[in-house]
């Protein structure tokens, strides 16, 4: 005679598996609907980094485009004060 419980063992790992994906899915669809709202040239840096009450500093360590250096220069983002950043200094 079968076991009952031997059947029923990968119905319930498939089950398992299915709930961890649904689970996945739905954490990673509320962290792309609560994320902060992009970029737009009506927006000030203060109100982008709102979280960010000592202000956050333009300067970008990684590497970059060259039009984007040349954006940052026009845009005198070396000498930029908090919260007088314009946008253009922060990468996408």
């Amino acid at each position: 005679m079968i076991d009952p419980l031997s059947r029923l063992r990968p119905i319930l790992a498939w089950a398992a598996l299915a709930v961890i994906l649904a689970a996945g899915a739905a954490q990673s669809a509320a962290k792309i609907n609560d994320a902060p709202a992009l970029k737009s040239d009506t927006q000030t840096a203060e109100q982008i980094f709102a979280d960010a009450p000592y202000g956050v500093d333009p300067v970008v360590t990684g590497p970059v485009s060259v039009s984007f250096k040349q954006k940052q220069q026009a845009a005198g983002c070396d000498s930029a004060v908090w919260p007088n950043i314009p946008t253009v200094c922060y990468p996408d």
